[in-house]
């Protein structure tokens, strides 16, 4: 963003008591209300994303310090033992997630319903703006569908309190209704090469759809869009595996990204702190500058979270350059499990200046996935040759040989899973493969069986109730119901 992006799509003004109907009357009003839809994007990314979509999964767990005690909210996450009852759970990350991406919604609903009634004199502009609404609803409805099935869908600015609450949407209309978004928003966002850095564009707008139609099982459709993706030539593999991430204050929105969401090291309120939550603990301040390099170290207490699971690190095959750039390993003097030696993520782990304080952007789309995406679209055709191209681009890349035979969707799935490893994707790819509860299922019988392997110290296991409510969605948030009649 340092590189590429202006202050004004970071600067965020403060609400006042404007109101809509007198606040947007220019063009640069309706600037500065995209700017703001982007801005939850932080927040899910930074705090609940990798809890909701990589810690509920077989890819990464909790590193349980005893000194501490429990952070229950994230552990029934991890544990899939989230407390349901009548469909809703007060667990706060599934609350605030909701929140979130219905705070864009709204955001996004007043563009929407009030850009036609301003004359732009620069109908590109106009037509910029509207796409990148179009684009965000359509990826927040898609967050929420895949969370939780059935919500409401509000397509217009809730103007009252007695219109704040809808019946829940089936699933079907809520798709129906993200394909409309992102078709239009295709049509009406520029490419990447013309477009603001960190803004989504085209690219990312027809990668989010045929992701929908990955979900819907459309091949055929999702083929059409990622082939356009690739054959645009505003995207390409960065020849190291480790440089497709950003450091904290360059290599952002690199080739290889189609969208990712934009952070600023500083004082400006536009951080990240997401390194921190996910170093297992408790960690000296003499042991964490060594992955941070930061000039004013603290210690860590508490517990660790999105530690990689022995799991995936055994799926990694030998010689995938990948797993040295995305896991690293730390002795960790205060620890009580075994020899203190843990695993951490490292494709994230880039030094910076403050102590909680970094800039690294957080991928959401990038190609390798458009390719892997592109192979299994291909694949489920039974257009094996054309998928296995686009398969050996990504395991090349890594340093691995061709794919050498076997079942081709499931060396697509291994693929996805080590490529994408720490990118919220595996809880969605279990379950839109129809693989969720069974891999889950056994994740757990080993986590109880060996929790030592599991960073549990010695005479320490998990609760109980562990693994008790393997669910393919989560329950709607209780504070939310108690505001609708409706569920």
């Amino acid at each position: 963003m340092l590189t590429g992006c202006k202050d004004d799509f970071l600067e965020i003004v403060p609400e006042t008591s404007l109101s809509s109907a007198t606040f947007f009357t220019k063009p640069a009003d309706f600037q500065q209300a995209i700017n703001a839809a982007y801005v939850p994007l932080r927040s899910i990314v930074n705090d609940h994303a990798w809890l909701l979509g990589e810690m509920h999964s077989d890819n990464t767990y909790y590193a349980r310090n005893p000194n501490f005690g429990a952070t229950e909210q994230q552990e029934d996450i991890a544990d899939f033992a989230i407390p349901t009852a009548n469909g809703v759970t007060s667990n706060t990350h599934v609350r605030d997630q909701y929140r979130l991406d219905y705070q864009i919604i709204a955001r996004t609903n007043q563009i929407l319903a009030s850009i036609d009634e301003v004359e732009f004199s620069d109908e590109a502009l106009k037509n910029n703006i509207m796409g990148q609404a179009l684009f965000l609803r359509a990826y927040a409805y898609f967050e929420l569908v895949r969370y939780f099935g059935s919500v409401p869908l509000h397509l217009i600015p809730v103007p009252n309190r007695q219109e704040a609450a809808l019946p829940l949407a089936s699933e079907e209309e809520i798709y129906a209704q993200i394909i409309d978004d992102a078709s239009r928003a295709i049509d009406l966002l520029p490419p990447k090469s013309v477009q603001e850095p960190g803004r989504a564009t085209s690219g990312a707008a027809r990668t989010l759809l045929a992701n929908v139609y990955m979900v819907q099982k459309k091949w055929a459709e999702a083929e059409t869009l990622l082939q356009e993706v690739v054959s645009s030539g505003e995207y390409a593999l960065v020849p190291e595996y480790a440089d497709a991430f950003s450091n904290s204050t360059g290599n952002k929105n690199n080739i290889e990204s189609v969208f990712e969401v934009q952070f600023l090291e500083g004082s400006a309120g536009l951080s990240g702190n997401f390194l921190y939550s996910f170093l297992p603990r408790p960690m000296t301040a003499e042991e964490l500058v060594t992955i941070t390099g930061t000039s004013n170290p603290q210690p860590l207490s508490e517990e660790g979270n999105n530690t990689p699971t022995p799991d995936l690190i055994a799926a990694y095959e030998e010689g995938d350059e990948r797993e040295d750039a995305s896991i690293g390993y730390i002795t960790l003097s205060g620890s009580s499990w075994k020899d203190g030696v843990y695993p951490y993520i490292k494709k994230y782990a880039k030094t910076h200046a403050l102590h909680g304080n970094h800039g690294m952007n957080w991928p959401v789309y990038r190609y390798s996935e458009v390719l892997l995406f592109l192979a299994e679209a291909l694949a489920q055709q039974g257009k094996d040759a054309e998928a296995i191209t686009y398969l050996n681009m990504v395991r090349n890349r890594a340093g691995l040989p061709d794919y050498s035979g076997g079942d081709l969707l499931e060396a697509i799935y291994h693929e996805r899973r080590v490529e994408l490893a720490f990118e919220n994707k595996r809880w969605f790819d279990l379950v839109r493969t129809g693989r969720a509860m069974d891999v889950i299922t056994a994740y757990g019988e080993r986590i109880k069986a060996n929790p030592q392997d599991y960073y549990y110290p010695e005479g320490f296991g998990p609760r109980s109730h562990a693994f008790s409510n393997i669910s393919l969605y989560y329950a709607l948030p209780a504070d939310e119901a108690a505001l609708s009649p409706y569920f």
